[in-house]
Order: structure tokens, then sequence, then C-alpha cells
């Protein structure tokens, strides 16, 4: 993952480390115009780079992966994370800080590969989200303009977030929206209470861990972009001392949340990104000022945090509310890639083995525990779940586990990457009385690099079903280490009618020069449909989440102009089917046969927002039992807002459907 000292002399020599600095050697705009002496020095640059790339981390002990994969699982990851992006509102939905930093998570994707596909996104965000907005639109807040709000750790998120802007496309109007947010920020640090920090809140009524850590990072960061700054160093420098004086690092390293009105340690929860905040926060003042104490106390920090009595549960990063007997809240989905980020970047200021170690640990765990077969990371890092209190996986705990990720690759961006994607990802079938059932799929691959590559594909599905092709080849022609180009092999698979019910493994495997890449779909075979809503039980029947949302187990709504839409595949000799959906607030149901055409089957006249409605209501769906290309046929019932204006659409808890052959 890190440049040795070694390489870096070898460059200096070869008189290449400037010009890579620099971003010149290997610049996609220079390729046609690079000379032949210049491409055997390209050639040989590669192949140095490769080495690094493969001997720059030695952990002792730990899980490893090479960096084409690493590479290639973060695309993955980051792919299905920016799915869940609305381009209207230009945020994640539901969650504004959590917002800032998916996005920030997401340039740090960028910055770490080279792949700059996210641009747009980044800047949309700046340019649609930048004004004044009431509570209710994109925060529960009032937003004051310039991503300010009465949240001042709220308005911090997103000065990280342009700062990384800035980083990755040096346009200054990032920096500027950083200086302007840091300067809103500056109003809160006060002295006249328990010596010095920045509120949490406009009404200046707790000093926390996160908003002074955040405080600490953002300042020594726009000192380390600005030329000549004092200013900022200062504010740093003060609000470092202040922190360490503060209290809030307990006896055994621990960052508590925060103080009590008398200015003591509160001995509340110690939460990662507290902990992960504050070893950041250290680690960009300590690049600005070279001071050992700093370093020390990063130190002491982190050893406390993978100690025995830390953060660590068998080797595994893991929040209180992690535990069987309880749910991560909406912010405590977010925490742990908040640790990750800063915890990358310790790895890579000190190339210190065990937290190397550590790093390689999580993102392990992550990939082969905590990952669905649509590509999508869950809350709980081991992949631990129980029925009360199930694994959850929405875009909050994707980029959280995104974060470990991205740290996995290399700092020099391996030359070629190869990864692959099976979709529809979790198909659910309902076979009919006799006779196979066909399920389209396409396989998707992916790839960096600077040669043309030829992927050989297989494909395994269960014993007694059919897939075609077994075997193909595809051919790429990659443009760089950045953007990926896109292949598809269109496969058909064949389910037959005695199936069992249940989930059931198809796998693909793509091979392509040294690289190797493995993907899944995740069939489900039914007879019947019975699940709650919120649970990874619902989600092969959710054909189109939108912008819904739930907000624990056994609950899915759609507020404003959100939706979401099932899709019911019953049997090519299906006669009847009814659905029965335990629904209330003020909602809308509409049902179609072909995903296009709606027609209302249920509406809520009445402006309720407390529940009392709630009940079962049943809908007939025969008329609208469609012809799918599958041989199935399917209905598609859709749920929305009947008054988008106040924000109390429908909510599903439950959902089932029986059906006559």
């Amino acid at each position: 993952m890190h440049s040795t000292t070694k390489f870096h002399s070898l460059l200096d020599r070869l008189k290449l480390l400037p010009k890579i600095r620099s971003g010149w050697l290997g610049a996609p705009r220079m390729r046609r115009s690079i000379t032949p002496g210049l491409t055997g020095l390209m050639t040989l640059f590669m192949v140095l780079t490769a080495v690094a790339s493969a001997h720059a981390r030695q952990p002792e002990a730990s899980p490893r992966i090479d960096g084409p994969t690493a590479v290639a699982r973060a695309r993955v990851a980051a792919d299905v994370l920016m799915s869940s992006y609305d381009p209207n509102k230009a945020w994640f939905p539901s969650s504004w800080w959590n917002s800032a930093v998916a996005l920030q998570t997401i340039g740090d994707y960028m910055q770490r590969t080279g792949d700059r596909r996210y641009l747009g996104q980044l800047d949309n965000t700046f340019e649609k989200d930048k004004g004044v907005f009431p509570p209710g639109v994109l925060s529960g807040d009032p937003l004051l303009g310039n991503f300010t709000s009465r949240a001042i750790d709220d308005s911090e998120w997103w000065v990280l977030t342009w700062l990384q802007a800035y980083d990755l496309t040096r346009n200054p109007k990032y920096l500027d929206m950083a200086v302007t947010i840091a300067n809103y920020v500056y109003g809160y640090w006060d002295t006249s209470t328990c010596g010095g920090g920045v509120w949490w809140n406009a009404e200046r009524t707790y000093k926390n861990a996160v908003t002074n850590a955040l405080w600490i990072r953002l300042t020594a960061e726009l000192h380390n972009r600005i030329h000549g700054d004092h200013l900022w160093l200062a504010r740093s420098s003060t609000a470092w001392k202040w922190f360490n004086g503060s209290g809030m690092i307990n006896a055994n390293g621990l960052v508590n949340d925060g103080l009590t009105d008398t200015c003591t340690n509160n001995g509340q929860t110690v939460w990662s990104y507290n902990q992960g905040m504050l070893i950041g926060a250290g680690l960009e003042l300590w690049r600005a000022t070279r001071d050992p104490s700093i370093m020390a106390t990063v130190r002491r920090l982190a050893d406390a945090a993978i100690g025995p009595n830390g953060l660590v549960a068998s080797g595994i990063l893991t929040e209180s509310c992690d535990a069987l007997d309880q749910t991560c809240d909406d912010n405590g989905k977010q925490f742990k890639g908040i640790f990750m980020r800063y915890w990358t970047d310790l790895v890579d200021t000190t190339h210190d083995r065990r937290y190397a170690a550590f790093l390689d640990t999580q993102a392990e765990s992550i990939w082969n525990a905590d990952r669905d077969a649509a590509g999508r990371l869950g809350t709980r890092w081991s992949g631990a779940t129980s029925d009360a209190h199930p694994n959850v996986f929405d875009w909050r705990t994707q980029a959280s586990a995104l974060s470990a990720l991205i740290g996995e690759i290399p700092v020099w961006t391996p030359q070629a990457s190869l990864a692959a994607t099976l979709s529809p990802a979790q198909p659910v079938v309902m076979p009919a009385a006799s006779g196979n059932t066909p399920i389209a799929l396409n396989l998707g691959v992916s790839a960096t690099g600077w040669f043309p590559l030829n992927a050989n594909a297989s494909v395994q599905a269960p014993a007694g079903w059919g897939v075609s092709p077994t075997a193909s080849q595809l051919h790429l022609q990659p443009h760089g280490t950045a953007v990926p180009v896109n292949g598809s092999i269109p496969l058909t698979l064949t389910v037959p009618s005695l199936a069992t019910d249940g989930h059931h493994m198809v796998t693909a495997n793509v091979a392509a020069a040294g690289l190797h890449f493995s993907t899944q779909a995740d069939v489900l075979v039914a007879h019947s449909i019975d699940f709650d809503t919120g649970t990874v039980n619902e989600t092969p029947w959710l054909w189109d989440p939108d912008g819904s949302q739930s907000n624990g187990v056994q609950n899915r709504f759609a507020d404003g102009t959100a939706h979401f839409t099932y899709r019911f595949p019953f049997p090519f000799d299906t006669t009847s089917a009814h659905v029965t959906l335990t629904i209330d607030a003020e909602y809308l149901v509409q049902v179609s046969s072909d995903n296009q055409n709606w027609t209302t089957v249920l509406q809520e006249n009445q402006r309720i927002t407390d529940g009392s409605n709630k009940g079962n209501q049943t809908i007939d769906l025969t008329p609208y039992l469609g012809s799918g290309s599958d041989g199935a046929k399917p209905v598609y019932v859709k749920v929305s807002d009947a008054f988008p204006d106040d924000g109390w659409g429908g909510r599903v808890y439950h959902v089932t459907a029986s059906f006559t052959e």
C-alpha cells in the first residue's frame, strides 16, 4: 500500500519523482506524443510501480489482497454507493451531514484510484445545495446558505468535503467555500466556557469531541493548502492544545463524547468516529508542524483504539451499537467509516505494520463476511446478524465500509484492474407448476490498464439448472489506470420447476492477463410472498427503492416525490392474485403490469401523520397480471405520498401475496 523509502530514492535518482508528483508521466492526454525513449522509461516506471505496490506493505500475519483486486473491489462498492445518489436534490436521501461524509468518501475513492467519473456529482451538489433551504428539505434544520446550519459539526463535515473536491480539481471555488464555512464555525469558538473549544450547536449548549476534532483537522487542512498561512495554523494548534487539556481523552487513551456543564469528561460512549477524527486531526497538524509530541499523541490514540479495552471485537472494528441486541441509528452507521478514513491516513503516514495489518483485516472481513450479492456492504463488518436486529445494508453503511476498501488500494495506482458484476444481482423466480423458467442475466465486466485485455468468463449455476453460455470471452481496450472501460455478456439462466424455495447462487469468474475477479447473483426461488419491510427479506422484491427510506426494522416509507416499487413475478400459469399491505400514513398505492402505465388502487384522503390509520389493505392484482420476457406474469406495486407537501408519505410494514394457478 505504501511507497518505500528505497523506491522513492530510486525514482529520485531516475529524475522521475518530480514528474510523477506533477502528474506528467503517463497522463492520458500525453500518451500519443510520448517518444519511443519515453515509452521505455514508462515501461520501467510501470514495473517499478508494480514492485512497489506488491512489496510496500508487509504486515505481519495479516490477510492480504493484491493491488489490482483492491481497486476492483472499491470500484464495485463505489458504484453501488453512487446508485443511491439523488441528482435532483444533489444528495443521498434524507441525511445532510451523512451526505457530506458519503461524498467525501467518493472523493477519497477518486483520489486514490484516479477514477474521476463522479466529479460531476460533487459539483452538482456544490451548485445546487449551497443556497438557503427551509427545514425539512435537505436537513431537519434550516440551512443558512453556504452549507451552514445551527448544527456546527454538520457545517464542518462540508468543509472537509469541499477541501477534498479542491484537492481533486484545484478549482478555487471549493477552497473559497471551505474558508467561508470555517469562518462561520470560528464564530462558535468560545474561551468563556471551558477555556475554549467550538460549540456543538448554535444554541451553545454542548462542547463535544467530534466538533472540536473536526475543527482541528479542517483548520490544519486549510493551512496546508493556503500558501503563506499563519492564521489557520494558529487556530489549529490552539484547538489541539485545548482538546488535549480538556479531559475528553480518558485515562485509557479513548475519546469520550464530550464535556459536562462543569467542563469535565462526561463519560459518554466512546464512538469510533470521535477516536478516528482526533487521530486524523493530529496527523494533519503534524504535517503542518512536524511536532513529534503530536505524533506521539496520535499513536497513543491509535494504540488505545485497537488495544484490549478499545474498539475491537475479535479483530474487527465494532461500534457499541453493533451488538446483536441493538441497531445503529442513521448516524452510527457511518462512524466506523470515518475512523477508517483517518486510519488509512495513519497507515500512509507512519508505515506501521501493525496499523496496516488492522486495516487489511477490516477490508477482508467486509468483503468476505459483510457483503451481499448486490455488492452492498453492511453495518456489522463481522457480518453478524440476528432476527430482532439484523445486519443493515443501505447507502450509509455502504459509504462507511467503502472507506476500509479504499484504504487497501496502493498509493501507487496499480497499472491494471478487472472487476465484474451480475445483474440483476438478486432476482426472484416463482416457478410454474411445470416447465422451466428462463431468467435473463447480464455479466458486466470493467477494466483499467494500458493494454488490451481478453477477459475469459465462466459461469456456474446450481445443480440441475441451466446457464448459457457457460464460457465466453470479452475483448476490452482500457485507456489507462483511471477511468474503467465496460463490456457485458448476456446470459440466460434456466430454473427448473422443481427448484426448492430459498437462495441459490450463480457464480461468474473472469480472468485476463493474470487478473481475476469473482461475482455472484443470489437467485431467490419462492412459491409464496411474505416479508417484513426494512429487512433483508424485502430486498429481492424491492424493484425500485427510489428515494424511499427505512428507519428501522419492519417499515419502509416514501415522502414527498419519493416512491418505492415491488415486483411480483407470478408464474406464467397464474390465473388470479392478491396482495395485502400493512400500511399507514398518507399513502398512494398504484399498480402496473409493465412498470410504465399505472392505476391508482388505494389512496388516503386525510392528512394522517400519527399512524392512526394503520391496517391491512388487500388489493386484487388479477386485472394487472402482465406478460414478462421471462415467461412470468409480473405485477408492479408502487407506494408514494398522497400529500407530498407535508412529508408523511405511505409507510408499509408487511407484505403478503397469494395467487392461484
